[in-house]
């Protein structure tokens, strides 16, 4: 497949990297905004992609080119990801999914229509380690409680104190702890849980009216997941799962998922099954297969879950009194 990378931001190199060691994927161009030129130029040479654009229309009706993946502003991910779609890319879009569920939906429906293939890219969903976490989930018994803390003092908060809006805290952009970090604890939750009954959300809310730390809860039947974001202070990351038979934790922060270790029966055991330091290349292989195999099905169980992501980002933002900017 041949691709195009949307974008120039910190997750674009990595992303590169990670296309770059499948052989289903040939990354045959690259798009920057007008004001990112020099970026995109710079990228391009460094990893011999062949054709730049600054021109997102002129790239989808000229390019020869089966995939975008949209790795922009989180308020930019709607209409570069429903261009796409109506010009019949399919598409790869970096979370969070879009700005609100009504984008969401509305981008889902084009999916439907259009047939093409539309997937978020949430690492942590495709990683060998999730997969054994739900193999081994029934050894500790019922889920009592879930408790999932990912906290890493903003490299652009002491400029937020200054009066300084980075778009990770502009309520215009769709930033915010929970939009930016905790969203990661809410994709491993959902991922093992599906859908929960009830959402709140306690924020601490900055100058501007953005959560720059908060306290999400998820009710399930029977357990409790609690998750907290932080972009204003740090902690040690983990994501530990209590049930009455035992407990697991996952090691580090869920954004990287390295693996996990269980208590069962006063015995601990390390898992590490990921296969892949950079951190993307289970998921865009993931997605190369679920194309090629044409497991149309398969990509709208996750698309559901992404669905399910916006829908629990509303309703938390609401619940806090936090600003959803959204062009639907």
């Amino acid at each position: 497949m041949n691709i195009a990378v949307i974008g120039t931001g910190k997750i674009i190199p990595t992303a590169i990297e990670a296309f770059q060691q499948i052989k289903s994927y040939t990354v045959k161009a690259i798009y920057g905004r007008p004001h990112s030129m020099a970026k995109a130029q710079d990228l391009a040479m460094k990893y011999q992609i062949e054709k730049v654009y600054t021109d997102y229309d002129e790239l989808l009706d000229e390019a020869d080119i089966d995939l975008v993946y949209i790795g922009l502003v989180n308020s930019a991910h709607y209409e570069y990801s429903r261009k796409a779609l109506l010009a019949s890319k399919n598409v790869i879009v970096e979370k969070p999914f879009c700005s609100s569920l009504a984008e969401a939906e509305d981008l889902q429906r084009i999916a439907k229509e259009t047939h093409t293939y539309l997937f978020e890219a949430v690492t942590l969903l495709h990683m060998p380690n999730i997969r054994t976490i739900q193999e081994v989930l029934p050894l500790i018994g019922k889920i009592r409680l879930v408790n999932c803390n990912y906290s890493q003092y903003s490299s652009r908060y002491d400029r937020y104190l200054k009066k300084e809006i980075a778009p990770a805290f502009d309520v215009q952009l769709s930033g915010g702890a929970l939009m930016d970090i905790n969203l990661y604890n809410i994709d491993f939750v959902l991922g093992l849980f599906g859908r929960p009954m009830n959402v709140q959300y306690n924020a601490n809310l900055g100058f501007n009216g953005i959560d720059t730390s908060g306290v999400l809860s998820l009710t399930y039947p029977g357990f409790i997941a609690v998750c907290i974001g932080a972009k204003d202070s740090a902690s040690p990351n983990y994501c530990t799962i209590q049930g009455e038979k035992g407990w697991l934790q996952v090691i580090g922060g869920p954004n990287e998922f390295k693996g996990f270790e269980l208590h069962v029966n006063g015995k601990t055991e390390s898992h590490y099954h990921n296969l892949y330091e950079n951190r993307m290349v289970h998921e865009f292989i993931e997605f190369a297969k679920i194309i090629t195999d044409e497991r149309y099905d398969e990509m709208k169980k996750y698309l559901t879950l992404s669905i399910y992501e916006m829908e629990v980002m509303d309703k938390a933002r609401m619940d806090a009194g936090i600003p959803i900017i959204s062009v639907l």
